[in-house]
Order: structure tokens, then C-alpha cells, then sequence
């Protein structure tokens, strides 16, 4: 003999089914981002309009604008009770802080394009400053600097990087050694980059004597400031690789070196190439230790070994320094160099974006 239940009857003041009790007074469900995207466009418009020359109070506008995106919280508080309410309450501040970061970015964008876009054209591209007063000339000298410096940083600090983090995780895990190896590595992220060029050029001192400039110097001094960002990158590409894989090849017979080689780097391969693509960012854009060891000068020089290198966010400073007669000219040409920049760094991280997804595992991103 089964027993059956009864349905039972809703307690007093129980408020009926639960699925109404969820799903019944509620704020429309496109109200919160309606009143987001509206005020985004209230203040594009208003850049857009002083832009244009209007004379608009944008810092009020956008405090307005600010405080209106806490109109939902309260609507929340009447319609949808406390719990609610508190929720769409801390989502506005998030999106607010969001927002609020994002503006300097937007801003930095947006000057930059609009002050650097008229000076590209085919001869900024192609010629360099030498001979060149006023008007004309290029950056050609700037970028062939910009990428041989660079490069030549990557290959100093990638090795170097690479098998420091290997050392420290593979072979050195829980030792004295590894742990001074984290600190020292630690202290170097922090750094200033001036006392990197001053380090470079103390070392090419000790060799060719007062006033050494070449750019073989400015990589040293930027594989200085590059080495702690791919060593603090790869190692935790390699911390990732699940040891599972490692014991395996263990159990196998394969040893250690080569369970290392083709096991472990081409599992973290797409982190390692991600974290070494950015440390690449970080240092391409510096400019004191290129000012202090690499030079500055308006003509092409291939030779990294040879005289002074020209790169781009040199090229950019001097011409902001040193304007010269009349200064318009020059202050185009930085705008420029920085837009170039700008877009380098951006094919840099879609590059990164782009091998990580091409060598990650099963094609996850």
C-alpha cells in the first residue's frame, strides 16, 4: 500500500506559487543597460560637440550623467525590495569604475589619432630628417631603429628569460637558490628604467670609454628592464602544465631534458609567446635609457654596433624638446611617430592574441 501526498495548501501571507514570487515585480530587463547606453551617448555627444567648437560644461554633464545611472537602484529599491536593489547598486558602481578607467584610454586614443593621422603619408613613412629643416621628412630612421633595438633586446632577454623560468620550476622547486632567483627577479620588475640605461652605459664605458653611443646599448639596457617580465610570465606558463603530463613521460623512460623540450614548452607554448609578445610592449616605448646609451641622430643606421640609433620614442621627445623655427613641423612629425607607436604595439598584442590561439590546446583561445 503506496501513500500518496496530498497537495498542500499555501501557508497565510506565503505569497502564492514561487515561480510568480521570482519572476513578478521586476524592473524591465533592458532598463539598467537602456539607461547606460543613453547616457554613453549623452556624453559622446557632448565631446563630439566641443570638439566641433560648441562650449558645452562637459564635467557637469558627465557628474549628471553619473548620477542618473543611480535612478535604477532606487527605482529597484520601490519595485523589487532591498535585495535587489543593493545588487544593481554595486553593479552600477563596477560599470561606473569600469567606465571611469576606460576614459583615460579613450582619451589618450583619441588625441593621439586625431593629432598624428594628418601626418601619415608615404614620404612621413619612407625619408628620414636628414637634411631636412621645416617641413618634410619622416620617421624611416626612427622605425628601423625602433625594430632593430627591439629585436635585438628580444634575443638577449628570451633565452635568458626563458631557461630562468625553467631552472626555477623544473629543476630548482623548494631550493635556496630558486627562492633568491623569485626575489632578485622581484626587485628587477621594479626597477626605473633610467638606472637601466645608466647600467648600459656604465658597461660600454668600461669597453670603448666616455660618450659610447650605439644601439647594441640600448638593448642591453632594455633586455635589462624585458629579462623579469618573460622570467615571471614563463614561469607561471610552466606552473600551468599539468604534472600528470610530466609523470607520464617520466614513466615512459623519457628523461628529464626532453620530457622538458617536448612536453612541458610546447604545452605552455602559447602562454610563453603571449607573455613574451607583451614584455616586447612594455619595453618598445621606452625612452630614457634609449636617450642615454642608444642616441639620437636623423639618419639611417643599420649597424647596431656602429654609432648612434635613432628610434621612435626618442625621435618623438627631441622633437618636442627641439622644435625648432617655426615648431608646427616638429610637433606633427611627434604626434606622428607616436601614433606609429601606437599602432605597432596594437599588432604586437593581436599577434600575441593570434599565436595563442593558433597554439593552445585544441584551438581554445
Amino acid at each position: 500500500m503506496t501513500a500518496t501526498l496530498e497537495p498542500t495548501a499555501p501557508r497565510p501571507g506565503g505569497g502564492g506559487d514561487l515561480h510568480t514570487k521570482l519572476s513578478s515585480n521586476q524592473l524591465p530587463r533592458l532598463l539598467p543597460w537602456g539607461v547606460f547606453v543613453a547616457a554613453l551617448a549623452i556624453v559622446l555627444a557632448t565631446v563630439i560637440a566641443n570638439a566641433l567648437g560648441s562650449d558645452l560644461p562637459t564635467t557637469r554633464i558627465v557628474l549628471l550623467v553619473w548620477a542618473v545611472q543611480f535612478l535604477v537602484p532606487l527605482l529597484s529599491a520601490f519595485v523589487e525590495g532591498r535585495r535587489k536593489a543593493v545588487d544593481r547598486l554595486v553593479t552600477t558602481f563596477v560599470v561606473s569604475a569600469f567606465t571611469l578607467a576606460l576614459l583615460p584610454l579613450g582619451s589618450i586614443i583619441y588625441t593621439v589619432l586625431d593629432n598624428g593621422l594628418p601626418v601619415l603619408s608615404g614620404e612621413f613613412f619612407t625619408y628620414s630628417m636628414r637634411n631636412v629643416v621645416g617641413e618634410g621628412g619622416g620617421i624611416y630612421h626612427a622605425i628601423v631603429g625602433t625594430l632593430l633595438i627591439t629585436g635585438a633586446a628580444a634575443v638577449i632577454s628570451v633565452p635568458i628569460g626563458l631557461f630562468t623560468a625553467i631552472y626555477v620550476v623544473e629543476y630548482g622547486e623548494g631550493t635556496r637558490m630558486a627562492r633568491w632567483i623569485r626575489f632578485l627577479v622581484d626587485v628587477m620588475t621594479g626597477i626605473p628604467s633610467i638606472v637601466a640605461g645608466l647600467f648600459a652605459y656604465a658597461l660600454f664605458v668600461l669597453f670603448f670609454g666616455e660618450g659610447v653611443r650605439m644601439g647594441i646599448g640600448g638593448s642591453v639596457a632594455l633586455s635589462v628592464l624585458m629579462i623579469p617580465v618573460v622570467v615571471r610570465s614563463c614561469e607561471e606558463m610552466l606552473k600551468l602544465v599539468p604534472n600528470e603530463l610530466r609523470e607520464a613521460s617520466y614513466a615512459l623512460g623519457v628523461p628529464k631534458w626532453r620530457t622538458i623540450a617536448k612536453v612541458v614548452v610546447p604545452t605552455a607554448l602559447a602562454g610563453i609567446v603571449t607573455g613574451i609578445t607583451l614584455a616586447i610592449a612594455r619595453v618598445i616605448g621606452e625612452t630614457a635609457p634609449l636617450l642615454i646609451i642608444a642616441g639620437a641622430t636623423d639618419s639611417v643606421n643599420f649597424n647596431l654596433f656602429g654609432d648612434r640609433m635613432a628610434t621612435l620614442p626618442v625621435f618623438a621627445y627631441t622633437s618636442i624638446r627641439n622644435p625648432g623655427v617655426p615648431p608646427e613641423f616638429s610637433l606633427d612629425r611627434a604626434w606622428g611617430a607616436a601614433l606609429v607607436l601606437l599602432i605597432i604595439v596594437m599588432l604586437l598584442n593581436l599577434v600575441a592574441r593570434l599565436v595563442s590561439f593558433l597554439f593552445s590546446p585544441k584551438g581554445e583561445k
